[in-house]
């Protein structure tokens, strides 16, 4: 079977490195945060461990895999930075599902994701990820959000705002008809509608995003990275150091527990790495530590 490339397949070199870099930014900056936290229990502070992977296939072929970057640290309750970059046949169950797989089931993904989950209840989780897929077609995606343990005091407020300028100012540079319609897309999407409540503070989403300048999709996706690469660490330094409450720690084990309620019912990073033979530790590392329903 041959087909024309997409302008994207010629980037995909480039992309996995723009990912690899990123990961090792914010894994270097998390660090220095955990380096910078004052503890009175004597915790040490937490470093990423690495755990490669390999994506199996049917016929023993490669098929790509990535590497698990896990942090367990005193700000840090739980933090997975991770990439991956596979490739193969899409299942005929599963190709309706994908632009460009119904004519050629082959693709090739690569992307970097991060889920933050925080010890203390007055610094918001976070969750980021980029990603850029080639089949007949190619395109980035991605986006990044706040959860904080509520949404309506005035710290969370600021540190909303905080981030979506961050982002604002990434889309701008590129077009700015993007952010308010990736903005409505995040609020949109990261919605709870069996409990009629958003999972968090909002950000920004995006899929298949394709101006017709491949290189110009890149260098937006990047923009996007480098814009949560410095907000987000400086609303942790700004809340780490806040005190917090016993009601508070559980408070938010039960807000987590809308965050898994929506990764597993509703996540399509979720579905798409479980439908693609991907790890399902990585998949997973989503999930928070300690959660509670009440």
């Amino acid at each position: 079977m041959t087909h024309t490339a997409p302008p994207h397949a010629a980037l995909q070199e480039a992309a996995l490195t723009w990912f690899e870099g990123l990961r090792d930014a914010l894994c270097t900056t998390f660090e220095a945060i955990e380096d910078e936290a004052r503890t009175s229990t004597g915790q040490p502070a937490g470093r990423f461990v690495r755990t490669a992977w390999q994506r199996p296939t049917e016929d023993g072929s490669p098929g790509g895999g990535g590497v698990i970057s896990l942090l367990k640290g005193r700000v840090f309750e739980k933090v997975g930075v991770n990439v991956s970059t596979v490739f193969g046949t899409f299942s005929p169950e599963f190709r309706s599902h994908i632009p460009g797989a119904e004519q050629d089931p082959r693709f090739w993904a690569s992307g970097i994701s991060l889920v933050a989950h925080m010890c203390s209840p007055r610094v918001p989780a976070a969750h980021f990820n980029t990603r850029m897929l080639v089949t007949r077609q190619g395109w980035f995606g991605g986006g990044g959000d706040l959860t904080p343990l509520r949404l309506d005091t005035p710290e969370a407020i600021a540190d909303a705002a905080d981030l979506q300028a961050a982002f604002r100012a990434a889309c701008d540079r590129h077009d700015p008809a993007c952010y308010p319609r990736y903005k409505e897309w995040c609020d949109r999407y990261f919605y709870l509608p069996h409990r009629n409540e958003p999972r968090g503070a909002g950000g920004i989403f995006f899929d298949q995003h394709v101006s017709g300048d491949a290189a110009a999709d890149l260098a937006f996706t990047q923009d996007v990275g480098r814009a949560f690469l410095d907000a987000f660490p400086r609303i942790v330094r700004r809340r780490m150091g806040e005190a917090w409450t016993p009601a508070e720690r559980e408070a938010l084990l039960v807000k987590r527990g809308r965050y898994v309620e929506f990764n597993l019912l509703y996540d399509r990073g979720t579905l798409f790495g479980l439908k693609t033979g991907g790890n399902v530790e990585a998949i997973l590392m989503s999930l928070p530590p300690e959660v509670r329903w009440p």
